[in-house]
């Protein structure tokens, strides 16, 4: 199996910040882009052309649906994969949930049932997804705020089950395990582990909007200090894991939010002292 490399600490490029990118070109381990956002704009590309001769870019999607009940879409496919040659990304990640039906695209990241069929159904289609784009492909566990009646098992199970049957690996949102084990009960460090730990090949940090009877994942503020320490936990507990801040609304200054991404190297740096 190819090496997975660690990138160090990344942060989600939006367009907020572009600017100031391109006129001081800071010290950043790499970037995370949307891939919708520059599969189709001829002006997008040319911003991401530039953010490519400075920097590593690695591909994050919104879009696949890997759950829905539509066939994959191969027109989407075959221009993700023509992205990826542009910016040799290494690795592709999009999220282990569904948004479309009878054509109609909801555009949310909806939680799947946990069912052993359905994952039979994802592990398929996602192999699929990999053997297609020829490059390692990555499932992302999203944040939920309703469970399934169907459910046959606990979300970690179904992960690592979808994992393991089609070879892929995972995208680990550590703030998604924490605002799902607020709003669903369980325990985070149950979850972590129970999943494959040597699948991860990136992980995600954002903050959240904790309004007491349930959490939502907003990326709109600094990582809340229960979020850090469960990253702590979990890095431990690898070989070391490519990091990324996500903050998509209520932006603040490209300063203040590498800042907080570089929070990451301090966690790190005190687990190698222990």
């Amino acid at each position: 199996m190819k090496t997975i490399p660690n990138l160090g600490i990344g942060i989600g490029l939006r367009d907020v910040h572009v600017e100031h990118i391109l006129t001081h070109f800071p010290e950043v381990d790499w970037f995370e882009i949307i891939s919708e956002n520059f599969m189709q704009s001829k002006r997008s590309l040319q911003t991401l052309e530039k953010i490519l001769d400075r920097y590593t870019v690695v591909q994050h999607g919104v879009s696949l649906s890997i759950g829905s009940a539509d066939p994959l879409d191969f027109t989407y496919l075959k221009n993700l994969k023509k992205l990826a040659l542009k910016t040799k990304t290494p690795w592709i990640s999009d999220h282990l949930s569904w948004g479309r039906l009878a054509g109609a695209h909801y555009h949310d990241l909806l939680p799947l049932p946990y069912t052993q069929n359905v994952i039979d159904y994802v592990a398929d289609r996602a192999r699929i997804v990999q053997d297609y784009l020829e490059i390692p492909f990555a499932l992302e566990n999203i944040s939920s705020y309703a469970a399934s009646k169907q459910n046959e098992m606990p979300e970690w199970e179904f992960y690592a089950a979808v994992i393991e049957k089609s070879g892929v690996h995972m995208m680990l949102d550590v703030n998604n395990i924490y605002v799902s084990s607020r709003n669903h009960g369980f325990d985070p460090k149950e979850y972590y582990q129970n999943i494959p730990l040597n699948r991860v090949i990136q992980m995600h940090l954002a903050g959240h909007t904790d309004l007491g009877t349930v959490v939502i994942d907003s990326h709109n503020c600094p990582v809340r200090n229960e979020v850090w320490d469960l990253y702590a936990e979990i890095y431990a507990k690898t070989d070391g894991i490519s990091t990324l801040l996500e903050w998509d609304t209520d932006y603040v200054s490209f300063e203040e939010t590498h800042k907080e991404a570089l929070k990451a190297k301090e966690f790190q740096k005190s687990l190698a002292t222990r």
